[in-house]
């Protein structure tokens, strides 16, 4: 369980994950071992669960967009070495109801989702896909949680 220094160090590193341990240090009014003590125990404990890369606009993709995707196979799994394939794929979640699974997929130009998904669609197990242009991104708290990349 976290206490009130744990939680102002997340938030110093949800400002500035790059910045040093002697700033976060100075920040939350600890020593600088007792704030690595603290970082290792939080990211063994899985509450902080690593630290990404943020691209700025010039360097996102031109167009993101979610596939629903249904498909005949017994198993999801069976279907996500095809996915895994793709770069473009950026998340792929099972879910509950009509849909197998919804699939995030971020691509230079339209004309390239328009490939991944006629790429998918030739597939035999996929039955049918519905495809959700993402317009704006109003709220994206997985850029802070999500931490894909691991700290060395």
């Amino acid at each position: 369980m976290s206490d009130k220094f744990d939680q102002l160090i997340i938030k110093a590193l949800q400002e500035d994950a790059r910045q040093s341990v002697s700033s976060i240090a100075e920040q939350v009014n600890l020593s600088r071992s007792a704030v690595s003590e603290r970082l290792k125990r939080l990211e063994q404990s899985g509450e902080i669960r690593g630290y990404q890369v943020l691209l700025g606009a010039k360097t996102q993709p031109a167009v993101a967009a979610y596939f629903d995707i249904q498909h005949n196979s017994a198993r999801c799994a069976d279907v996500i070495p095809l996915l895994t394939a793709i770069p473009e794929v950026r998340r792929c979640h099972g879910i509950s109801g009509e849909i197998d699974l919804i699939v995030f997929v971020q691509a230079d130009s339209v004309a390239r989702l328009h490939q991944i998904r006629e790429q998918l669609d030739a597939h035999p197990a996929i039955i049918k896909i519905k495809t959700h242009i993402v317009l704006s991104d109003w709220i994206n708290r997985t850029e802070q949680s999500s931490g894909s990349l691991t700290k060395d």
